[in-house]
């Protein structure tokens, strides 16, 4: 007589909020990474900025492509996608950073996507929160990570949208209604440490030549575009990173509020001073932080 079929035990389901906090949140990646691999299942994402950005190409199913490409980017390398624009409403167009997104994910729409997913965007315009659960993920994406001073902004269905950590750099709120087990909240404006330590970066041979390889490529663009750069163009730049470090001190006090009055089941907390907004050549390190936060964090879920 045929053994019966022991069917496997169902995972235990998250709704996943990631936060804003620009190069922090590569954590994001390493903390899917750990949810994935201890048991439970991502049945909702709901982000902000770069919390979007990590969320929506994780829904998509592309974060191995993600993260390899991330993982690449060394020093000034983050200016070859930086194309600068000096207009009135931003420095930087975005269209760079969206092709290159397009061309590691493909032309995706939020609700083919396997995953619930919201992006959050400011609106300028009638001065609310906008939830993207619908249309093209990458227009949601755009708009979410349009950081005042540096991305232009967006214009969509007659608003014009700005990144969403101006008014909810947590999105707890659009999970409220899932029918999960947990909701798990990652703030990437955590209490800062007195002296960061960075956590040792995982690594994979296989991939270091073809890595040594893009990041020289990567740095030759840096040097021949750096060489253009008028002194103006770089008190500019002075200037914006004035205004990247208000803008983070802003995010920090509104997460708090948010986190209080929608209190997820758990917490994950990057330090804000684990990296800078613009450091994303330390991908690699805030991924294996992102991995050390969501051990601590899925152990308490686990009880």
């Amino acid at each position: 007589m045929p053994g019966k079929r022991v069917s496997e035990p169902a995972k235990r389901t998250l709704s996943l909020v990631l936060g804003s906090g620009g190069a922090r949140g590569l954590a994001h990646i390493g903390i899917i990474r750990e949810i994935e691999e201890n048991g439970f299942r991502i049945a909702s994402i709901s982000g902000c900025s770069i919390g979007a950005m990590v969320g929506g190409v994780y829904a998509a199913g592309k974060l191995d492509e993600f993260e390899h490409w991330v993982s690449a980017i060394r020093g000034a390398d983050i200016v070859r996608l930086l194309d600068i624009a000096w207009e009135k409403d931003g420095l930087v167009k975005g269209d760079r950073i969206m092709d290159t997104l397009t061309g590691l994910v493909g032309e995706q729409q939020i609700e083919d996507l396997d995953i619930p997913f919201t992006a959050v965007a400011a609106d300028l315009t009638r001065q609310k929160e906008v939830w993207l659960n619908s249309g093209s993920l990458f227009t949601a994406i755009r708009a979410s990570i349009s950081l005042p001073l540096l991305l232009t902004p967006v214009t969509h269905n007659d608003s014009v949208l700005v990144d969403g950590g101006v008014l909810n750099p947590v999105p707890i709120a659009p999970t409220l209604n899932d029918q999960t087990d947990f909701t798990l909240a990652v703030n990437l404006g955590g209490t800062p440490v007195d002296s960061p330590e960075p956590a040792p970066p995982e690594t994979d041979s296989a991939n270091e030549a073809g890595l040594t390889r893009l990041r020289g490529k990567l740095a030759q663009f840096i040097n021949e575009l750096g060489s253009l750069m008028s002194d103006e163009d770089k008190a500019g730049w002075d200037m914006y990173d004035i205004g990247n470090q208000a803008f983070d001190v802003m995010q920090n006090a509104i997460a708090r509020h948010q986190l209080a009055v929608y209190p997820p089941d758990e917490i994950i907390e990057i330090p804000r001073n684990a990296c800078g907004l613009m450091e994303f050549d330390r991908a690699r390190e805030m991924i294996a932080l992102g991995r050390n936060k969501a051990r601590e964090a899925l152990r308490e879920l686990a009880i």
